[in-house]
């Protein structure tokens, strides 16, 4: 019972209904209204209709658009209330200049290598074309003197953060969606207490709502009184809003602008297996050491300073690079260590050769320039493939140009594979996703269920040589709504690693068959058909 008032008390619950009571006074007034007036009963379905067809016009995705018309015709005077409310998919002008004004500065850091580029370009076209696109459409440089780490569990991913923590020296810039007290941590902010009494720049930032139901409603002010500056981005306001909507679903490390890590691994002990909720939590991460970590580090700042309203000298986090090993690259301060190492023997024979330690392109992708760059990244890899597709993700709610990709690619002969979970974390969500199954299974994709637990990874693998690893889910929450961020990794030693540890997981996996589609009862088939029709909405 203690719990239940606890529950009913807690701040996500008094939120949502008060929200839910002005969502109920909105639709409730213009239901009335044409009820009563038929007059304005004819004005709304007139405006049903116009909106529906600037809708249809708008530049986007097309089931992210039917959804909404949808909705919208059928029950006018609620779809459009709901349309404007959280159907547009860009925040208010004044945020997107912001946010734009301060990587229009932080830009002019991210310098493309030119000696780099040849060497990409000499590698075929099609790896040049991708690493062209996240160039111009995300504004992010790729790096050949950058040490890549996979690491295959939150088991192994908080043993090397903890490590990496307490060497840092100048600051420390953490990013995350979830943030929750527990033995990571708290184990985590002992090291950050410390650091910021030793006089270390210490900056965290969360997602609002992804932490309501874990943090205090007044945590920054408690993370200040450590020294640490803190700030929750775009903080769930008990006001129906538009900009609620869009979430920081990344989750980013920089240490020392040198050390850096991504991936789709929160600070919550579930993470590592520490407590557990859905069986086992299997999840996937990436450190990186050396000049790429600077792509994470200009993500960060951008996003505190426009969250915190802030300008300051972005170049002091940057690390000098001086040009001491004739044509290598060293990092002036900061652990570089693992960087220097692996640059060590990258001597080129020519001007063109790709160098042996590959190369890494750290990305973020944003709902403020109608530009999906994440799902984008994933179609090239597909397109581009010509022996093997591995793809690990939580969720599957796919829009027709995913599903053509990668049903066009099993049809052709490219090995598509896709691994699920097999306990999941919304079970809703679950029988939604389980329902594009049967169509990836007639192409020919084949498709696996990790069946220890839940699988949260975010991976592709291409062919031996392309990957990402990153917080991108294949949902449209993920690659339409959300801030997120990945690393493009082309012939890097996480790629291999990526691929073992692929085939391991698989091995503990069930494969899916049609006859499991046809299996499904009636009444579940029905109910996954008409949550397709508002998939997008998810």
């Amino acid at each position: 019972m203690q719990r239940l008032f606890k529950f009913l008390t807690s701040r996500v619950v008094l939120v949502a209904l008060a929200i839910l009571v002005q969502l109920g006074w909105l639709i409730g007034s213009l239901w009335t209204i044409s009820q009563y007036h038929r007059l304005w009963s004819l004005v709304l379905v007139g405006l049903s209709w116009v909106l529906s067809v600037h809708i249809a016009g708008r530049q986007g995705n097309s089931a992210f658009k039917l959804s909404w018309i949808i909705l919208i015709l059928s029950v006018p005077f609620a779809g459009i209330i709901l349309y404007l409310l959280f159907g547009r998919q860009r925040l208010f002008a004044s945020a997107e200049h912001r946010h734009e004004q301060i990587f229009r500065e932080l830009s002019r850091t991210l310098i493309q290598d030119t000696k780099v580029e040849k060497e990409i370009a000499a590698a075929g076209a099609a790896v040049a074309r991708q690493v062209a696109y996240i160039r111009k459409k995300a504004g992010y440089p790729v790096y050949a003197d950058t040490a890549t780490h996979f690491l295959p569990c939150g088991e192994e991913y908080f043993p090397a953060l903890i490590a990496a923590l307490k060497k840092a020296e100048r600051f420390i810039f953490l990013e995350y969606f979830i943030i929750e007290p527990g033995y990571v941590w708290d184990t985590i902010l002992e090291i950050l207490k410390e650091k910021a009494k030793a006089g270390v720049e210490v900056r965290v930032l969360y997602d609002d709502v992804g932490c309501i139901q874990r943090l205090p409603m007044r945590y920054p002010e408690e993370l200040e009184s450590y020294g640490i500056a803190c700030h929750k981005f775009n903080p769930f306001v008990p006001f129906i809003s538009a900009i609620m909507n869009h979430r920081d679903h990344r989750k980013i490390v920089v240490i020392d602008g040198c050390v850096g890590f991504t991936g789709g691994i929160n600070l919550a002990d579930e993470y590592m297996n520490r407590v557990v909720r859905f069986g086992h939590w299997k999840d996937t991460g990436v450190m990186l050491e050396g000049e790429a970590v600077w792509n994470l580090t200009v993500m960060f700042l951008q996003m505190w300073n426009t969250v915190r309203m802030s300008e300051e000298d972005f170049a002091r986090y940057q690390p000098e690079l001086k040009k001491d090993r004739g044509s290598e690259k060293e990092l002036s301060f900061g652990d570089a260590e693992g960087a220097a190492a692996s640059g060590e023997n990258r001597g080129l024979e020519n001007e063109n050769a790709c160098r042996p330690g590959g190369y890494v392109q750290p990305f973020c992708d944003n709902p403020l320039d109608m530009e999906t760059v994440g799902e984008n990244i994933y179609l090239n890899m597909i397109y581009h493939a010509t022996r093997y597709v591995y793809i690990a993700t939580p969720y599957l709610l796919i829009d027709n140009e995913m599903m053509t990709a990668l049903t066009l690619a099993a049809k052709s002969g490219v090995d598509v594979r896709i691994m699920m979970p097999h306990i999941p974390d919304k079970k809703l969500i679950f029988l939604l996703s389980r329902s594009y199954y049967g169509q990836l299974l007639e192409a020919g994709v084949r498709i696996y269920e990790y069946l220890p637990g839940f699988l949260h990874s975010k991976t592709f693998l291409v062919d031996d040589e392309l990957a990402v690893i990153g917080t991108i889910n294949l949902d449209y929450r993920s690659l339409y709504l959300h801030f997120e961020c990945g690393t493009f990794l082309y012939r890097a030693a996480a790629v291999d690693e990526l691929k073992t540890d692929y085939l391991a997981t698989m091995a503990k996996c069930t494969e899916m068959d049609l006859e499991f589609c046809r299996s499904t009862p009636f009444h579940l088939r029905i109910l996954q058909r008409f949550m397709r029709l508002f998939a997008p909405l998810f």
